[in-house]
Parts: structure tokens; C-alpha cells; sequence
């Protein structure tokens, strides 16, 4: 339905100012209720919803979640999120009362999309059907458009069409009488003064760990869990754990390529042996790539650049056909340990604060961009760029110098129709900084990664591609036991001066392999830039797609040629991410059929004389 084919979940309805005209949900784990009569409660929703009281888990093992949904509620009121474990997306609505409820789990790992039209409210899993909903024409955002440009992916509250609006993570929306209001039920509390003892830390998050595995796994008959096994500590992690939870040897899946750079399939065979899994591993090749494209289009419900989603969706796809229903996956831990090469960083610039101001402002400063500044020898240069990064505040100084369009700059990149929109992505970025009441600086870049890390790309990826294959998702590391314990944990063990996830690797000592432990940081991303260079038919169609945002006006005239050249020249992976990121909007516009206003350039001025 809504041309999410049968798998993928969907979730609609629409309320008026006495009832709803619409509400229902369906495909993979979807869940809907109904009281009979006309005051009777209805409920819909997707996902793996879990309850903390016993009695309610009780009754949803007994009637179903929809069943134990509407009773929480009604216990509950407008805490029911405190209730609720797992990821899921829901709504309710009691015919009694004319009052109904919106939520997305604490990460916001399954979306749900709202708006509003006079004295009606609709909500659905995808932009465009709540603008069916309530006849509203399918426009492009144009600050949309910006926001992708700059995040890659499209950030909440925002969504890709006008009018239309994603619920955060930690957000529901409350709806009385074609009234609707965003509440936050979640967010981040940091316990930064708790004592620490590694032995007894150590215990309480491996024993964390187990129960997010056990609570993710409980229902998965034998021989139908799968883990995604990059070779990492989060996915080691999480398939040797299912393994002792099981009793058997779980199924793993692993992505190489055939660029050695990107190529990590050694640790996740290392891994794979230890524990005795049941390991498949595949060679992404160009060809399945350039298939997969089109694939992302239909499966994303907005555009999303994040290019680790193709070897997602193909990993999912090689375990649904090795028999796999669910699989699990690591994502959190660097977010919730410390584990991002960033918090190093930032670290390091931390240290220049701690210098007294005089000497910063009356010593150093003055010299390094004074009598020294015309001087180009390395170290000076180094210290320049040092100090120029440490003077930024956060959030600023995160993007300063690496986000690729920042380097370029906006008005470089970006045609004037979406420019003229005016959304400014720092300004986002600093509200987002300002929500957390974290007092040390780790714990703060943790929450704001919670949101723009998690809640915005990895878990839309993951849950969007294993659903597009048709197989469940659940992530252990974001269960409630591995959440708290992060919570409370001291930042100085997430994070000691520059070592990532200092508590982390000593307390999986002994489990996972030591070369897994200390390697280095890599991620799941994809040769594209490299495979730009050397297959002229995929280079073909990356410059097509760049031209045609600059026809849409989205790009500024000669902006797809100049990045397509800084590929060429050198850089390639640099230069190739926003090549990717550009191609899959200008795809995922074309395959959305009949999407009206579309952002187009302006028509040129007539000629004088």
C-alpha cells in the first residue's frame, strides 16, 4: 500500500474534529485494534513495541500490542511513553474522550510524518500520503532541500514536502478536536557524578548487554536470527552475545568490496570464528550498486544520502534469503560509549580553553596572526588552524571546516529558488546543542548525536533497507538496560583524553578478540568516488543526475561539472560523498511521479534593447 510494496510498514490516518476518517497500518510488523462500537478506542502502529509493567507485557502476549496499547494508555494518559520499550511508531485514538495520541520511540527509530489542514490532522509513514490526506498539492521544501545538502539526509522536524512534519526523536503529538501539539516524553538525562568502580561497572554493563540481546531475540524462532557483522566491536559484539543468549550458532552477514581501503571482511571473519557463527559474506560489485539505486528510491520515503544504505539493503536482502526474519544490529554504541573519532577531536580543542585567557588573547594569539601570520612553515600553520577551530564554540566548529558545503559554500552550491528559502543549518544545530543538560562536553556531542546521528541516518537506514528486504530490525545496544547504563556511566571512561570508548574496550576484554578491540575506526561506507573514476557508464549517470538539479534549479549552473572534475583531479572518496548525496536526491525526484512544484529555475530576464 502506498507504494511501499507488502513488506514495508505503513501507517495512515486521519482525524477530524470528532473522529477519524482513516486509521490503519499494515505490512511487516504492524499491529492495529479495534473496541467494537462507535465510542470504541482504535489503535495502529509498527514495530517491536515491548511493555515494562508485567501485567501489560502479559496482555500483549495474551490480545496482541494493539490491545495492550490501549490499556496502557488508559492507565497512563500522556506518560504512556514511559511505558513502552522497542522501536516502534503508534496511534490512538479514544472515540470517548475525541482525543488522540502520536508517538515514535525514545530514538525515533521508525518514522511518522504529520500535518495539519483547518479542523483536520493526518499522520502517516510517508510525507506524500499526508498530503493526500488532506488534499494538500505534493510540494518540494525548498529548506528541505537545503537541510539534505548539508545533513545528507533530511533532519527532523523537516520533511521533504511543504506543510508536512516529522515527529523527533522522544516526540509525540497530542490531537484534540483538530487541535495538535509536540511533546517531548524523552530526553537524555546524564548522571555525571556517579561514582565508579570498573568491576562492578564492568558487570552491570555486560549483564545490560545480555538483556538487550534476550529482549530483542525472546520471539525469534530458532534458526531465523541474523546479525549484521561488519567486523567492528558493536557488531562482534552483539553476534557474540546472541550466540551464548541462543544456544546456537547465529546466522552473519557481511559486506566486502573490492577496494581494500573500505574492505573489512578479515575482522568479521576473526569474528565469525570466535564465536562460531553460521558467516555469508558478499562482494558488493558496481553492478548490484547501480540496481540498488533505484531500490533506495522506492524504499525511502524521502531522499537520504547516507551511501552505506546500499550494502544495508544487500546484506538484508542475502539474509532474507538464507531464511532470516529478523536481524539484529549494532548501532548506538559508538553514540552511547564514546566511540566517534570526533569526540577525540573536539577533545583536543577542549584543551586550549583550559589556557589562561590572558595568555591566549595577549600571548598566543597575537603572535600566531600578527609578526607570525605571514609565515607558512608547517608547524605555525598547524597552530594557526589549531587555534581558529578551538576559538569556535560548539556546536559551530563541528562543521566548520568539514562539511562539504561549508567548503564549498552554499551560494556556490545551491541554486537561488533553494536559497531563498533561508534555512540556516547552524541555526538548527545550535537549538539542537542548546536541549541537552549535560555539564560535561562529551556527554553533550552524545545527545546531540542521539539526534542528528541516530534518530536522523542510522536508524532510518538500517530500518528502511531491512524492510525494504523484507526482514524485521531490532538494535540491542538501544534496549533500556544498555541505555541506562550508558546514562550513568562516568564520560571520563566513554572517553579518556583521546582514547574512544576507553570503558568499552576494557570491559570486552576477554570476549571479543583483542585485534577487533584495537583496531582502528572504520566505518560502513562504500567505494563510490573510487568506482566514479573507473566505470564510465556509473560516472555517466552521476553527471546526468547532477545536471538535472541544476535544470530543477536545486544546483547552481555549473556546479555538477566543477564537483564531477574535483573527483577526476583527486580526493576521490572526499569528493564522491557529495556526488552520491546529490545523484539519489535528483533520482529519488525522478522517480516520484507526479510530485507537483517542483523547484525550478527561475526564467531568465528578458534582453534589454
Amino acid at each position: 500500500m502506498n507504494g511501499a510494496g507488502m513488506s514495508m510498514p505503513w501507517l495512515e490516518a486521519c482525524l477530524d474534529s470528532e473522529a477519524p476518517s482513516r486509521l490503519s497500518a499494515g505490512g511487516l510488523q504492524a499491529f492495529t485494534q479495534e473496541e467494537p462500537g462507535a465510542e470504541g478506542a482504535r489503535v495502529a502502529g509498527f514495530g517491536r513495541l515491548r511493555f515494562r509493567e508485567p501485567e501489560l507485557a502479559g496482555l500483549a502476549r495474551i490480545r496482541g500490542e494493539g490491545a495492550a496499547l490501549l490499556a496502557a494508555w488508559r492507565r497512563h494518559g500522556e506518560s504512556l511513553p514511559e511505558q513502552l520499550a522497542g522501536e516502534h511508531a503508534a496511534l490512538l485514538w479514544d472515540a470517548r474522550e475525541r482525543r488522540g495520541v502520536a508517538l515514535v520511540d525514545r530514538f525515533g527509530s521508525l518514522p511518522l510524518y504529520w500535518g495539519r489542514r483547518g479542523g483536520r490532522v493526518a499522520l502517516a509513514s510517508r510525507p506524500a500520503r499526508v498530503c493526500a490526506l488532506l488534499g494538500l498539492p505534493v510540494e518540494l521544501d525548498p529548506a528541505a532541500l537545503h537541510a539534505y545538502a548539508h545533513f545528507h539526509v533530511i533532519p527532523a522536524p523537516l520533511s521533504i514536502h511543504r506543510s508536512v512534519s516529522r515527529l523527533d526523536i522522544g516526540q509525540m503529538l497530542v490531537i484534540e478536536r483538530g487541535s495538535a501539539r509536540v511533546l517531548t516524553h524523552w530526553q537524555p538525562s546524564f548522571q555525571e557524578e556517579e561514582p565508579f568502580d570498573f568491576v562492578r561497572e564492568r558487570q552491570a554493563f555486560l549483564s545490560a548487554l545480555r538483556e538487550g540481546v534476550a529482549e530483542c531475540t525472546a520471539d525469534v524462532p530458532r534458526g531465523r536470527l541474523g546479525c549484521f557483522l561488519s567486523g567492528g566491536t558493536d557488531s562482534s559484539t552483539i553476534a557474540g552475545l546472541a550466540c551464548e543468549v541462543r544456544g546456537e550458532p547465529v546466522k552473519t552477514f557481511a559486506i566486502g568490496f573490492d577496494v581494500s581501503a573500505y574492505d573489512e571482511r578479515r575482522y568479521s571473519r576473526l569474528a565469525a570464528a570466535h564465536f562460531g557463527t553460521d558467516h555469508t559474506e558478499h562482494v558488493l560489485s558496481v553492478a548490484e550498486t547501480e540496481a540498488a539505486i533505484d531500490r533506495l528510491a522506492w524504499a525511502s520515503e524521502q531522499p537520504f544520502g547516507n551511501a552505506s544504505a546500499v550494502p544495508t539493503l544487500v546484506c538484508a536482502q542475502i539474509a532474507r534469503q538464507a531464511g532470516v526474519t529478523r536481524l539484529l544490529g549494532g548501532d548506538g554504541g559508538d553514540e552511547l560509549y564514546g566511540g566517534n573519532e570526533r569526540y577525540a577531536t573536539q577533545w583536543l580543542f577542549s584543551l586550549y580553553e583550559r589556557l589562561p585567557a590572558g595568555a591566549r588573547r595577549h600571548l598566543l594569539e597575537p603572535l600566531l596572526f600578527g609578526p607570525l601570520g605571514l609565515l607558512q612553515a608547517w608547524p605555525l600553520r598547524k597552530a594557526r588552524s589549531y587555534v581558529e577551530q578551538a576559538r569556535l564554540p560548539l556546536p559551530d566548529r563541528l562543521g566548520a571546516r568539514y562539511n562539504l558545503l561549508n567548503l564549498f559554500g552554499a551560494d556556490a552550491v545551491l541554486g537561488d529558488p533553494v536559497l531563498a528559502a533561508g534555512f540556516q543549518p547552524l541555526a538548527l544545530e545550535r537549538e539542537v546543542w542548546s536541549r541537552s543538560q549535560a555539564g560535561t562536553q562529551l556527554n553533550r556531542l552524545l545527545a546531540y548525536d542521539f539526534k542528528f546521528t541516530l534518530g536522523d541516518n542510522d536508524l532510518p537506514k538500517v530500518t528502511r533497507m531491512c524492510h525494504a528486504a523484507g526482514v524485521e530490525v531490532a538494535f540491542p545496544m538501544l534496549t533500556e538496560p544498555v541505555a541506562a547504563h550508558s546514562l550513568r556511566l562516568a564520560p571520563g571512561e566513554k572517553l579518556k583524553r583521546r582514547q574512544l570508548r576507553h570503558f568499552f574496550r576494557q570491559a570486552l576484554r576477554g570476549f571479543l578478540p583483542d585485534e577487533i578491540l584495537d583496531k582502528p575506526k572504520h566505518g560502513f561506507g562504500m567505494p563510490f568516488g573510487e568506482w566514479l573514476l573507473g566505470q564510465p557508464r556509473l560516472s555517466e549517470r552521476a553527471i546526468d543526475a547532477l545536471l538535472g538539479l541544476e535544470d530543477r534549479g536545486v544546483l547552481r549552473a555549473g556546479f555538477g561539472h566543477e564537483v564531477h572534475r574535483a573527483v577526476r583531479l583527486g580526493h576521490a572518496g572526499y569528493y564522491g560523498t557529495l556526488v552520491w548525496v546529490m545523484m539519489t536526491l535528483e533520482l529519488w525526484l525522478r522517480a516520484q511521479a507526479g510530485t507537483e512544484g517542483m523547484v525550478t529555475r527561475p526564467a531568465p530576464e528578458p534582453a534589454l534593447g
